[in-house]
């Protein structure tokens, strides 16, 4: 069963307020035009799940994630397995640990209630173009 994209959001700068968009570009092998992480290897697209940010009670761009996917379980996917963001096609390069300055900031406890959760790496490998309530699948595993 796939998934939606709730919300997306781009990082300006660092510890700067991610900026929410309705639509965003993405570029193979670069990720969403525009984001700070733009370029990296690795590190280029954050997902998180819309049902892990309810549970802890945080906004959307809290824990600078650059996607919200709803319905669709992403966290423990292995490196390799590739998804679908609308049209664009991304691979799992793996999971983000959180950072004990960025999210012990946020509140007390967060750390260790968010960890093995704080969200999925993807590298995207096509140009094109994810949009808020774009389907989300996984083609891969």
């Amino acid at each position: 069963m796939p998934g939606k994209i709730n919300a997306i959001h781009l990082k300006l700068a660092h510890r700067q307020e991610m900026r929410p968009v309705a639509t965003a570009r993405t570029v193979a092998g670069m990720g969403l035009e525009g984001d700070l992480s733009f370029g990296r290897k690795i590190r280029q697209v954050l997902l998180i799940e819309q049902e892990t940010l309810d549970e802890l009670g945080l906004a959307h761009g809290l824990v600078r994630e650059n996607v919200v996917v709803e319905g669709l379980p992403l966290a423990g996917l292995s490196e390799g397995a590739r998804l679908l963001l609308g049209s664009v096609l991304s691979e799992v390069t793996g999971n983000c640990a959180p950072c004990e300055d960025l999210i012990g900031a946020i509140r007390p406890g967060l750390v260790q209630a968010i960890n093995g959760r704080r969200g999925t790496f993807v590298r995207i490998l096509e140009d094109g173009e994810v949009r808020v309530g774009d389907e989300v699948r996984i083609v891969v595993e």
